[in-house]
């Protein structure tokens, strides 16, 4: 089983099995107490997993660990670092990888099941995730349907346009629209199984962070000779 982590917007872990059953899931829309609730939700879902599927009755049994699936981003500076922080120090208690998930295709991962169930006939038009970024910036990806692995075709972004010049861009690339305000960790956990089945990376270890935080360490002074 694959658990999974977000801090991009709010906080959200979920527990999902290696075909995408999620077993349990919670989420904070807060998006400023990620370091207060990461751990509760973590281990509510623990917890929940044990029982079996969602909406499951059955007796609780271990729930074994694979990997931990960590959202990368794009978001701010604090909030990624508390879920990255909190997915590798997890998954090294348990002795298991993680799996680095770009925040943004977890929500294009979940637009698209949607899309089908709604209508199975129907080819996914070009579409955009766009999440608020503050300093009235908006982050967006680019998306064109999923590949033979399943997993969401980025072709373009994350990136950051300003807030009034956001549609522009996206008409440029020809894109829908998607405002996304929660990414669902049971979309970054689900990808992630997609992706290590595949055998392939999805993005780097390092945050998707798209610009500098907004606190930055001093510079050093100058030494002055006497």
């Amino acid at each position: 089983m694959i658990v999974g982590i977000d801090t991009s917007l709010g906080t959200a872990v979920a527990v999902v099995e290696d075909d995408g059953v999620v077993r349990a899931e919670a989420s904070s829309e807060n998006p400023l107490a990620h370091a207060e609730v990461i751990g509760t939700l973590l281990q509510n879902v623990l917890a929940g997993a044990a029982h079996g599927p969602v909406g499951a009755t059955t007796a609780a049994t271990p729930v074994e660990v694979t990997h931990v699936a960590a959202g990368m981003g794009p978001g701010p500076f604090t909030g990624l670092r508390v879920g990255i922080a909190a997915a590798r120090a997890f998954a090294l208690g348990r002795s298991v990888p993680v799996v680095a998930v770009p925040s943004h295709d977890a929500a294009a991962l979940a637009l698209l099941m949607h899309a089908a169930l709604a209508d199975p006939f129907d080819d996914a038009s070009r579409f955009a995730v766009v999440t608020d970024a503050r300093r009235r910036e908006y982050a967006y990806s680019v998306y064109d349907g999923l590949d033979d692995d399943g997993i969401p075709v980025r072709v373009a972004g994350p990136a950051l346009a300003p807030r009034d010049d956001v549609d522009a861009v996206l008409a440029g690339l020809g894109a829908e629209r998607r405002d996304v305000t929660a990414i669902p960790a049971a979309m970054v956990a689900a990808l992630a199984a997609r992706a290590i089945a595949a055998g392939r990376a999805l993005t780097g270890d390092e945050p998707l962070y798209l610009r500098a935080p907004d606190v930055t360490l001093p510079a050093a002074s100058k030494r002055v000779s006497a």
